[in-house]
Order: structure tokens, then C-alpha cells, then sequence
């Protein structure tokens, strides 16, 4: 994961400055998410991976899979992909797009994960620790996972706070 960070980066900050310049994030953020599910099909990478299929025809046949749903700088990007062979990083292009959208605009995406579904009320409690710990407004996003036991894991960006009783146990565990 730390090599496709790596790799998309370059692009993902060069898109970026573009979105900034043309005061048109949002609609990169749009076709940069829409490219990273096109980019995820197994059967896509397949083809575009084919020795037999040159890089004309897998930029022709994404272009033609993309169509509308991807606006003109964004098929630029899509085109210099193909070209360099990075087209499976493009769903962490997405990730680290979003990441410097948020910062840009003064929130932080955060995965908060609970072992139960949360109500409002606690949603806002722990949106409310967050902000106060990270300093920044948070844009959260709640799922659920029933092997935490209990509390909640929040992820933003590369910081994991892991309040969960598995968490906990497996800190206990190491420390016996």
C-alpha cells in the first residue's frame, strides 16, 4: 500500500493544483472516484494488462467506458496513465485527492468503525472528541464492524485511535 501511495502522490498533487486552479474540486473529486471504480475491475486491468492489447486501444476502450462521467482533465489524467502503466493506481490517487481537498478545506475524513450502530447523539459525542483532539473540523463516516466487541476504531488519514475492547485485549495480551 505504502509503494501505491508513492506512486500516485505525483499525480493525485498534480491534480490537485490543477482542481485548485480551475476552482473545479469538486467535479475532479467526482471523476477521480468514478476513475478509482473503473480502475478496481479485475476484468479491466486484465485486458489493459494484455501484451496484445497496445496502449491506443486500453485508452480507447477506458475512454469509451468513462464517457461522460469523467470531465476533459480528467481524461487528460486518465490518458497519461494508460501511457506510464499506472492506471491501477487510481483508486489511491482518489484516496490522497480527497485527503488534500479536506485539508485544503480545513475538515479531515475520519472512518469511525463502532462494534454497534450509533445513534446521533453519540455520532456527535465522538465527532465532538475528534475535534477537539485533531483541531480540525470532521467530515465522519460511521460503519460498523460486530468484531470490535465494543467502544469504536476512528481512522483519519494515517492516525488509528482504537478504543475497541478488541483493541484493548489484544494490548493486553501483548503486554502478558
Amino acid at each position: 500500500m505504502t509503494e501505491l501511495a508513492t506512486l500516485a502522490r505525483p499525480y493525485a498533487e498534480a491534480a490537485f493544483k490543477q482542481a485548485k486552479q480551475s476552482s473545479n474540486a469538486d467535479t475532479w473529486s467526482a471523476s477521480l472516484s468514478f476513475l478509482a471504480q473503473v480502475a478496481q475491475s479485475d476484468n479491466l486491468i486484465r485486458i489493459i494488462d494484455n501484451p496484445k492489447v497496445g496502449k491506443a486501444k486500453a485508452t480507447e476502450l477506458l475512454l469509451d467506458i468513462v464517457q461522460e462521467h469523467v470531465h476533459g482533465e480528467g481524461k487528460n489524467l486518465l490518458k497519461l496513465l494508460v501511457a506510464n502503466d499506472k492506471v491501477k493506481v487510481l483508486p489511491e490517487i482518489a484516496v490522497i485527492f480527497e485527503q488534500l481537498k479536506a485539508n485544503d478545506e480545513g475538515y479531515v475524513n475520519v472512518n469511525l468503525t463502532s462494534a454497534y450502530a450509533l445513534s446521533k447523539a453519540e455520532q456527535n459525542k465522538y465527532v465532538g472528541m475528534l475535534e477537539k483532539l485533531l483541531n480540525r473540523k470532521i467530515n465522519a463516516k460511521v460503519s460498523v464492524d460486530h468484531a470490535l466487541i465494543g467502544g469504536v476504531i476512528a481512522k483519519a488519514g494515517d492516525k488509528v485511535i482504537d478504543a475497541s475492547v478488541r483493541g484493548q485485549l489484544q494490548q493486553l495480551a501483548k503486554r502478558l
